[in-house]
């Protein structure tokens, strides 16, 4: 990997008229080995970002004594050392350019499809990659890259995630690692907080797709407002070659005229045949999905094996993502039929059939009102049993559009933790109970998940689905600033059911 010198790092801040000062110390020209804003993670050569509201001095006397070389900041220390430093406008707009010099340009050597929304962006990206995957593999090529809210994957590192979109340092730092180990594609989720915050600044999708929009992330640390939400969703198009809009989306003239900035834009639809990718005869056989789609370029049928009648969205999506990179359409059969997404759509039963699980990532208000509408029309003779909770100090809104929807379709909801960061597991149930209430559906709060579940399960009466939702497989919980070990969904729903099976036996 070539590396660069403090005085080139300048030379960019400086062509871009991003940078106040920059004070070499006549060291200008040593070489940055390594980019970072975590001073844990600081080695010899470092050059240091200063950068979050919770940024201490320490933290950068800590770096330098570890070996950085020369920091990056809005506004000058006083640091045990003299050591060059770079003070620019604003750190989030600057750390893009200096990731991507750092690493090279990596996004230029892939194929990058960006999937955004409210819903569906996870499970897309698993499509997408299945599709991808089996093409790569039919071809010679190298299993695809994919950084998304449920795990990440880049050649080198493949760890669970905690974040939709990484900061710019790391994002390019996994994309480096895909060029590096071979990898020609990627998939990747785009939050409305990475296209807010610069995230994704200094590089370009190669297709950029907007499945859908409804009310989310609403909260002092996230979005102030729906607009605001909506506009920061909308700029992935401005950051795309390609587009690709759901015609049946709630705004959708809004998201077709901000689309138009790409160079060609296809259209999904489940309702409008005048769509680029028209799904329609959409039918259950057996356990899977069965759907017709017709296309300038075929018109035939596709399966997928995962539940959920929605997801034919999410296959349509992807299929207009594979048309425009020019994927042929034997390996979007193959990749859609054998699509799985960890945590998404999970189903599992007891042996006498009466208890049905399903481990869901379902968090917001356009994620539960599908899954519950779908749930009631796929098993109509079951009753559903909901389990969730809500994350402490954010998306305030969800809690009462989670409520709703829970306490309209359920016979009974289960309250638990799901990250309660700060924020008393018992305040955030509480504050759901009332909109379950107003439905008039009984509730229990239990904290923890597990006992939660279990509870669900046992006091269950007659044939019941239990829709957990909000975790997935997800091995950590977050109480205060750490992530505390736990047991996913799945491993505490495959025990219970065990249990359940051994005393009906």
């Amino acid at each position: 990997m070539e590396k660069y010198t403090l005085q080139e790092y300048a030379n960019l801040l400086q062509n871009l008229r991003m940078m106040k000062e920059f004070y070499s110390n006549g060291e200008e020209e040593k070489n940055v080995g390594y980019l970072t804003y975590d001073s844990r993670e600081v080695t010899e050569g470092t050059l240091f970002i200063c950068k979050g509201a919770a940024f201490k001095a320490e933290y950068l006397d800590a770096a330098i004594e570890k070996g950085a070389i020369a920091y990056v900041s809005e506004v000058k220390y006083e640091t045990k050392e003299d050591v060059p430093y770079f003070l620019v406008d604003d750190i989030r707009k600057a750390m893009p350019p200096l990731a991507e010099k750092f690493n090279n340009a990596p996004w230029k050597k892939l194929t990058i499809t960006g999937i955004g929304g409210t819903k569906g962006k996870s499970t897309s990206a698993y499509y997408m990659k299945a599709i991808v995957d089996d093409y790569m593999e039919a071809t010679g090529g190298k299993e695809s890259a994919v950084l998304s809210s449920i795990d990440i994957y880049d050649g080198v590192i493949k760890k669970e995630s905690h974040i939709t979109t990484p900061e710019s340092v790391e994002l390019q730092e996994h994309l480096r690692h895909a060029v590096e180990s071979g990898i020609t594609f990627a998939e990747m989720e785009v939050s409305s907080q990475a296209l807010k915050y610069n995230r994704v600044d200094n590089m370009q999708f190669d297709v950029g797709i907007f499945l859908n929009i409804s009310e989310d992330h609403i909260s002092p640390i996230e979005h102030p407002d729906f607009e605001d939400y909506f506009s920061s969703k909308l700029k992935i198009f401005g950051k795309s070659r390609y587009g690709v809009v759901n015609m049946d989306a709630d705004f959708a003239d809004r998201i077709l005229k901000e689309s138009k900035v790409c160079e060609k834009v296809l259209t999904f639809s489940t309702k409008n045949p005048e769509a680029d990718v028209y799904g329609y005869e959409i039918q259950k056989d057996g356990h899977e999905t069965v759907f017709m789609v017709k296309t300038e370029l075929f018109d035939e049928e596709f399966r997928l094996t995962m539940p959920g009648l929605f997801n034919v969205e999410n296959a349509l999506a992807v299929i207009a993502a594979s048309i425009l990179l020019e994927i042929p359409k034997e390996y979007m059969h193959s990749g859609l039929l054998r699509a799985r997404s960890s945590g998404r759509m999970e189903l599992y039963g007891s042996a006498d059939k009466n208890l049905i699980a399903v481990v869901d990532y379902a968090h917001n208000k356009l994620s539960f009102e599908k899954l519950f509408s779908s749930i009631k029309d796929e098993y109509p003779d079951y009753n559903i049993v909901s389990i969730f909770g809500c994350p402490g100090k954010k998306a305030f809104i969800r809690r009462r559009d989670l409520g709703t929807v829970a306490g309209q379709y359920a016979k009974k909801v289960y309250l638990t933790a799901e990250d309660p960061g700060y924020e008393p597991v018992e305040q955030i149930s509480k504050e759901i109970a009332q909109y379950v209430e107003a439905q008039n559906c009984p509730y229990a709060m239990i904290e923890d998940r597990g006992e939660a579940i279990k509870a669900a399960m046992d006091e269950a009466e007659g044939k019941t689905i239990f829709l957990i939702t909000g975790k997935g497989n997800e091995t950590r919980q977050k109480y205060g600033c750490e992530y505390l070990d736990c047991k996913s969904d799945t491993q505490y729903v495959k025990e219970y059911l065990a249990e359940y099976d051994k005393k009906h036996q």
